[in-house]
């Protein structure tokens, strides 16, 4: 029988490798962006209504659409 304990998510290591204490740090911060857990924290913050975000969302898909259209006349030359 398995457990959940397999499902449960470990925490993140970084090794300092040769004293190198910069890079461990740049590897760390690069791991914390790649699973968002900033992004988790500041969210959880305070309470958001579903209505708020719809908003953000339906935004940032137009921000998306928008700088797509933009590219793409860049390559067209217009």
């Amino acid at each position: 029988m398995r457990r959940k304990q397999e499902q449960v998510k470990q925490g993140l290591l970084v090794e300092v490798r040769n004293g190198d204490f910069a890079f461990a740090l740049r590897k760390f911060k690069k791991k914390v962006q790649e699973d968002g857990i900033l992004q988790e924290l500041r969210e959880r913050q305070h309470f958001e209504k579903p209505s708020e975000t719809r908003k953000k969302a339906k935004a940032a898909g137009r921000a998306r659409w928008l700088k797509k259209q933009r590219k793409q006349a860049d390559e067209r030359g217009w």
